[in-house]
């Protein structure tokens, strides 16, 4: 087939978790014989034509982000007209506003929802209700729907009476290896610190994690990973709330290498977060085999299945007692002491976790799905 991706930033990238999801799918489809066209908006560092047997068409953009994603979409879709595809797939609620546009020049199109996206706290007025029509027009027009969890699947269903397809996000094994660059530029010698790692945002509930943090009785690190240039008035604020606390270290933004690191040796994986479609950093945790601690909203407890452990969400006292009580006893962080699983039962789940989202099985389903549209 030849295949049309729309709607991520850049690949390759991980400026959020719809780039990781597109070039994971991407990549596997050429692997396996697909022409996959990548459409990346204008602005990487470096100008691709090819990735990894994946075709990169850049479109260009402005720098204005309310009208970024848009016009973005816009042009990409227009170009795509003029080319013979078998499927256009649209990715998040913004760019699907175009998917008429490619239904009236008899295109077939499949919509993926990572997350109700209007929901976020950072979106108001125009672009709110921008985020709301693009999900309307995948629901009424997209040839198939796909989402990520059973939560928005009813959502789809209940609103729309659209009948969305549920295939998640995916989930790599990978090797844990040992402190290196972490060590020497933070001081982290592997089970020393507690790892936030998510996009600095309001709907991710950092705020809940450094509240319940500023209580608790450790010697342990809480190092937040994610981007904080440029600097929100989110960011300045979280940074203040956070400036008298010892042991509080920002990264930035990591990938590769350190990511790994930072993975690999936290004592914990802590995603507080209010508001998810399939949260790609908490599967990533999964896959370094991290403890991790999330908020109890369907997104996140429904997507782990029973592995780690949950707090009420938008609860820092709560998220606290189950921090206190994972530090006290260490002996016991491999177990869901909620639940009072051994070490071996939390073993024996993250590998049915890591098989149920293998992305050569989730890529299997993406393609099938394609293929009922023929």
């Amino acid at each position: 087939m030849k295949i049309a991706m729309i709607g991520h930033k850049r690949v390759p990238s991980r400026s959020g978790g719809i780039e990781v999801v597109v070039e994971e799918l991407s990549v596997r489809m050429a692997n396996l014989g697909h022409k996959v066209d990548i459409y990346n908006r204008f602005g990487g560092e470096k100008k691709l034509n090819e990735y990894k047997g994946t075709k990169i068409i850049e479109i260009p953009t402005f720098n204005n982000p309310a009208l970024n994603a848009m016009l973005y979409s816009f042009f990409a879709t227009v170009r795509c007209l003029f080319t013979k595809y078998d499927v256009v797939h649209y990715h998040a609620e913004g760019p699907c506003a175009m998917i008429p546009l490619a239904k009236l020049f008899g295109k077939k199109t499949v919509a993926t929802i990572h997350g109700l996206d209007w929901q976020r706290s950072k979106w108001g007025g125009f672009a709110t209700k921008y985020l709301l029509f693009g999900e309307k027009m995948a629901a009424k027009y997209a040839d198939k729907v796909i989402v990520l969890s059973e939560n928005v699947k009813k959502y789809f269903k209940d609103k729309y009476n659209c009948d969305a397809v549920l295939i998640p996000n995916g989930i790599d094994r990978v090797n844990r290896v040992a402190p290196d660059i972490i060590k020497s530029e933070y001081g982290l010698n592997g089970g020393d610190y507690i790892l936030f790692l998510a996009r600095i945002t309001p709907e991710k509930g950092l705020d809940y994690l450094i509240d319940a943090y500023k209580k608790l009785n450790t010697g342990k690190k809480l190092v937040i990973a994610g981007a904080i240039e440029p600097e929100t008035e989110y960011i300045a604020s979280v940074k203040e709330k956070a400036k008298d606390v010892p042991n509080i270290i920002f990264t930035g933004f990591v990938s590769g290498q350190k990511l790994a690191e930072l993975f690999s040796n936290c004592y914990l994986y802590v995603l507080p977060s209010d508001i998810e479609g399939m949260p790609m950093s908490l599967l990533e945790a999964v896959g370094y085999d991290a403890k991790v601690i999330v908020s109890d909203i369907p997104e996140n407890v429904d997507c782990l299945d029973g592995y780690g452990n949950s707090f009420k969400h938008s609860n820092s006292e709560d998220l606290r007692n189950i921090l206190q009580f994972c530090l006290d006893n260490e002996n016991l962080q491999e177990c869901n002491f909620k639940k009072n699983l051994t070490p071996a039962v939390v073993q024996q789940k993250r590998e049915e976790l890591i098989q149920k989202y293998d992305w050569d099985n989730i890529t299997g389903q993406t393609l099938a799905l394609y293929n009922s549209l023929k």
